[in-house]
């Protein structure tokens, strides 16, 4: 900039002597340099210096996975999800994959009801494993299973979400009995059981709780569960392993991890995909768009220089929530052979971006629990294929799943990044964040 405005002044005395020469009064030739020096001025004040610090509060945030809502409403969080201009969320549709998970499960009990029904009784039993009673996506999930198969109560207008307990006689007011007729036979389907998945310390989506879960359940009226269903496939392979499958019980989850797909051969009912692939990209590409300053959409709905784009298929946007919504899939016996790589980029977003173009900038990224079954083993390998293509430099911090200030100490010095990727332990808890940006 300085060198720029060096030239202009230059010029502007070229022009000068120039006037001079033609016959110009030194008047004209002085207002002539004048207005070049002006112009010069402008034009440096209109340019930002291109070493100048952004602050904290100004860089480019991504909520991820955990949307930014109150756990008990569900309402959204607004300051947060517009706490600049930059700030997103990135998630999937809870609504369209639970409605998913719900139907799945339906479907493959009409599709094997002369086999399902254990012990004959006309009462297709199932339990259910909630991940986190506070979570918008758990909160979901529940509700979609529910809905599916006529459990459901409505609680306020809206499905009732809570855990029961255990209802073997199907007395619990949460639930109530539902109905299937299948091939002209009535069937009664019932919630067995339900509770959320937290450990003695607190974390939830546990799934060594879902492992003892199903023993406690399985003890006490073991061949009553003709179904279990799982709020994620970490929690459902735990109980999988721990009894179903010995037991010949399918068992349904969510997130389409590598192991629970494998498992669809050996009998795990199913999983659904919630576009991992996408998601992982969303989080870092909105990131890598705000940073070069250019169009939100690039790389996303239109193509980028490189040719990466998603198509509408994979993915909505709401402009209202500042959110990018993956959409899911249905993961079972038909299809499953097609999902076995959970960590495989999305092949239409896979090109390299030029690094001259797209130069290498640092993201503090957290995971909210390193023990999580998706978020470690397919969202951060995801993660860490795009980082390489998006020339993004991210720093992964995982949290311990309990604790908000186990991952916001760990934020000491945001100074030293240029952009954040959040994902919080409650969906309460954005402005723990925020205020660290803030100081």
């Amino acid at each position: 900039m300085r060198k720029r405005r060096i030239m202009a002044l230059a010029m502007a005395s070229v022009m000068a002597l120039s006037l001079a020469a033609c016959g110009s009064t030194a008047e004209e030739a002085t207002e002539a340099a004048d207005a070049a020096d002006d112009a010069a001025a402008e034009e440096e004040a209109a340019e930002p210096a291109a070493d100048a610090e952004v602050a904290n509060k100004d860089k480019p945030l991504v909520w991820y996975n955990r949307q930014p809502s109150n756990s008990s409403t569900g309402e959204l969080d607004m300051a947060a999800l517009t706490f600049n201009e930059d700030t997103y969320y990135v998630g999937f549709d809870a609504n369209q994959g639970a409605e998913l998970q719900g139907t799945m499960v339906k479907e493959y009990i009409e599709k094997n009801i002369d086999t399902i029904d254990r012990n004959g009784d006309g009462v297709i039993g199932y339990v259910l494993a909630i991940g986190d009673i506070g979570h918008n996506d758990s909160i979901a999930r529940t509700r979609g299973v529910r809905t599916a198969l006529g459990t459901a109560v409505d609680n306020n207008g809206a499905v009732n979400s809570d855990p029961i307990g255990t209802n073997t006689d199907g007395t619990a007011t949460a639930v109530q009995d539902g109905t299937l007729e299948i091939n002209g036979t009535t069937y009664t389907v019932r919630e067995l059981a339900s509770q959320e998945m937290k450990n003695s310390a607190g974390a939830t989506w546990d799934a060594a709780t879902a492992g003892n879960a199903i023993g406690t359940w399985a003890s006490s009226f073991g061949e009553s569960i003709d179904v279990v269903v799982s709020n994620n496939d970490g929690m459902g392979m735990s109980m999988f392993n721990a009894w179903s499958k010995d037991n010949n019980v399918p068992t349904f989850g969510y997130d389409a991890n590598a192991d629970a797909v494998a498992a669809i051969a050996e009998g795990y009912g199913g999983t659904i995909s919630q576009h991992a692939d996408v998601q992982a990209y969303l989080t870092l590409r909105v990131l890598r768009n705000a940073l070069d300053g250019v169009d939100p959409d690039t790389g996303i709905g239109t193509a980028d220089e490189a040719g990466n784009v998603l198509s509408d298929d994979v993915y909505v946007y709401n402009e209202d929530e500042r959110s990018y919504y993956a959409l899911n899939v249905a993961v079972t016996a038909d299809n499953y052979q097609d999902f076995m790589d959970s960590t495989k980029v999305y092949e239409p977003v896979s090109a390299q971006l030029d690094e001259a173009e797209h130069p290498v900038k640092n993201v503090w990224l957290d995971i909210y629990n390193a023990s999580d079954n998706f978020l470690s083993s397919t969202y951060q390998p995801l993660l860490q294929n795009y980082d390489d293509l998006l020339n993004l430099n991210v720093d992964y911090i995982g949290g311990d799943g309990q604790t908000e200030s186990n991952i916001t100490n760990r934020l000491g010095n945001p100074s030293q990044y240029d952009a954040f990727a959040i994902n919080m332990v409650k969906t309460d808890n954005a402005a723990s964040y925020t205020a660290l940006l803030n100081q």
